[in-house]
């Protein structure tokens, strides 16, 4: 396997609405090439002393590692809470015409073309 120049970034929200609004914006700017949005999240942490326990929803950006930065912050802009989970994993491998499309929806012309 080899890095493949593609990364999936996690990011919590407290809804569905939340992260529409937030894969809407990022997907039509081309910071990532789609955003998918999992329901049905429980989080425990601990966030300014106290034991928190809390429904979350989860989304999954599929994006180009360059573009980390940028997306970065873009959620944070958008995101309702004081320091939202972003957090990048490396896509060391996957169906190369999946990783075409990624390419071309976020700026990138397909090398495959």
């Amino acid at each position: 396997m080899v890095d493949s120049g593609h990364i999936i970034v996690y990011v919590t929200v407290p809804d569905k609405d939340s992260g529409a609004v937030i894969g809407r914006i990022v997907v039509e700017e081309g910071l990532a090439a789609c955003c998918n949005i999992i329901p049905g999240l429980r989080s425990i942490y601990r966030w300014k002393g106290r034991l928190c326990d809390e429904s979350e929803v989860l989304c999954l950006f599929k994006t180009r590692a360059v573009l980390f930065d940028r997306l970065a912050e873009r959620i944070k802009a958008l995101h309702s809470y004081e320091c939202p989970e972003i957090i990048a994993v490396e896509v060391s491998d996957a169906f190369k015409p999946y990783l075409d499309w990624i390419d071309g929806q976020t700026g990138l012309k397909p090398a495959s073309q």
